[in-house]
């Protein structure tokens, strides 16, 4: 759909900025819905061991359907090059850098952000994990217009979504790039048209999710059961929760809670082995995990770990 400028009698130009898997739904249906002037993406990049250099996978999609991709390494210093493209609108999604104010200011239609959080709940780098880890139990897609500030522009639309128990960050974060692609277009209409609504966030209400940070990974089994279970699964599928056992480093991605208390033994303490894998003591009861990664293996059901290891593994303590 070639929507035109009614003042200038030209396609409508729209840049998008974006980076990760998260924004692919989302340009996705842009291309299809509109045309895409340019894609503005992060550098590629050095990758796992090998070192060898990826595209991000924004740029995939774009080059895919023949768009002009832009990769600049310090947008603050080389927003120029979008200018230049004379830009009516610019939707942005996880691009990964601070836009300049006067690339802010320059589309006549302005700069919208798909943000994954009910805002102004959750600004930040990782909503989606802080979702989980935080036990929350709805969160949703925000598109706003972006400021200076960190996601504190003006809310245009918001779209909600239940996460159950058994939600991590790897299905939540499939969810919302699923709901942010909807709400996108049904949103645009609106903001071509200049009928939008424009809510400003109530500052009282405003949360902050922070990017995971290796501190984030280690599980704390001084928690809650239910504390340490949503931050393994709020860091499933990446990075990846963490613990330490006689000096080496296992992931853990899924656990189960147990309605079982040893009040005698330390948080930490390897306490009892159940048939779906490693029961841990926590702040309240007992966690089991259920599948795990030893330090340079894959992952694997605990239970195909322990094989003649159950009696050794019992007091040992863990974190």
């Amino acid at each position: 759909m070639n929507i035109e400028d009614i003042e200038t009698k030209r396609p409508l130009r729209i840049v998008f900025m974006g980076t990760p898997n998260f924004s692919v739904p989302i340009l996705d249906v842009l291309i299809k819905n509109y045309k895409v002037k340019a894609v503005v993406t992060q550098p590629d990049k050095q990758v796992g061991r090998s070192g060898k250099v990826a595209k991000p996978p924004i740029k995939i999609l774009a080059e895919k359907n023949n768009i002009v991709v832009i990769q600049l390494n310090k947008i603050k210093e080389e927003y120029q090059e979008i200018i230049d493209l004379d830009p009516d609108l610019i939707v942005t999604c996880a691009y990964g850098q601070i836009l300049p104010k006067e690339l802010l200011d320059y589309p006549r239609l302005g700069c919208i952000n798909v943000h994954a959080s009910l805002l102004p709940k959750l600004r930040g780098g990782a909503p989606i994990h802080r979702a989980v880890i935080e036990g929350h139990s709805k969160s949703g897609v925000t598109i706003m217009y972006m400021a200076p500030g960190m996601d504190d522009g003006d809310i245009i639309s918001q779209k909600e979504v239940e996460i159950t128990d058994t939600d991590t960050a790897s299905t939540l974060h499939d969810k919302l790039s699923k709901l942010g692609s909807e709400l996108l277009i049904e949103t645009l209409p609106s903001i071509i048209e200049g009928t939008n609504k424009r809510i400003k966030q109530d500052e009282r209400q405003v949360t902050f999710a922070p990017i995971i940070k290796p501190i984030d990974e280690k599980v704390d089994f001084s928690k809650t059961s239910k504390e340490v279970y949503n931050q393994i699964r709020g860091l499933n599928s990446f990075p990846g929760a963490y613990f330490m056992l006689e000096g080496k480093r296992f992931k853990v991605w899924e656990s189960i809670i147990i309605d079982e208390y040893f009040p005698n033994k330390l948080d930490g303490e390897i306490v009892k082995i159940y048939k779906e894998g490693i029961g841990v003591k926590t702040h309240n009861g007992v966690i089991v995990l259920t599948v795990i990664q030893p330090e340079g293996k894959s992952r694997m059901n605990a239970k195909d770990y322990l094989n003649g290891l159950k009696e050794s593994l019992i007091g040992k303590i863990i974190g």
